[in-house]
């Protein structure tokens, strides 16, 4: 092969690579340089690098792919988990016909009140319901903000012509809501949740006896 020959031959080989390189660029690894040089040919050695370089970045890009998938799935495993347990943490139950009640349990803070009360009023509207109980029997201890969650909470149940009355308030927080001055001003409480239920079902009986 002359001298312009050799020359012609590089000049498209330098062009393939750069062609190849070029797709490498733009995310495409499925190209590669299919010619075999000759042992002696001046691009032998870098055609086998090139290849072997498109070779590995088409690996690795299969594992980004997959490292996505799974953290996709993962990420998609913690929302129902946290969808779950807002569910599992906010248990509205309908005790009696139009009348519902929400067991709170554990530590309230903005974000599950903010929960709660998104939660309670979606069930009052949905089930129509005259009356809710927020029993309290499972905190025993209750800071200002967690008394202002529950008044608020309250408040807005009345908002959509609903009655609302928190029951389970046990010794020691009666005494600390006391102390703190909460205002409880048109909160009706009752001592338990059966006491709440009682009263609910014996003014429900008079009422329909009395129609």
């Amino acid at each position: 092969m002359n001298n312009d020959n050799i020359v012609t031959d590089i000049n498209d080989r330098v062009a393939e690579m750069l062609r190849v390189l070029a797709a490498v660029g733009l995310g495409e690894y499925s190209n590669r340089l299919d010619a075999v040089l000759p042992a002696d040919h001046p691009l032998a050695a870098l055609y086998v690098g090139v290849n072997e370089m498109i070779e590995a970045l088409a690996v690795e890009q299969q594992r980004a792919v997959e490292y996505q998938r799974e953290l996709e799935e993962r990420l998609t495993t913690i929302d129902q988990q946290r969808a779950a347990i807002r569910e599992l943490s906010t248990p509205i139950m309908e005790v009696w016909e139009g009348i519902l009640c929400l067991p709170v349990v554990g530590i309230m803070d903005s974000s599950r009140s903010a929960d709660m009360t998104d939660a309670l009023l979606k069930s009052v509207v949905s089930t129509r319901a005259r009356c809710t109980i927020i029993d309290i029997t499972g905190i025993e201890v209750m800071d200002t903000s967690t008394a202002d969650h529950f008044i608020r909470m309250a408040k807005a149940v009345r908002l959509l012509g609903a009655e609302c009355v928190l029951t389970g308030i046990n010794p020691q927080i009666a005494q600390t809501i006391v102390h703190m001055g909460v205002d409880m001003e048109g909160i009706t409480t009752h001592r338990s949740l059966r006491d709440a239920l009682t009263h609910f079902v014996g003014r429900h009986s008079k009422a329909a006896a009395s129609r």
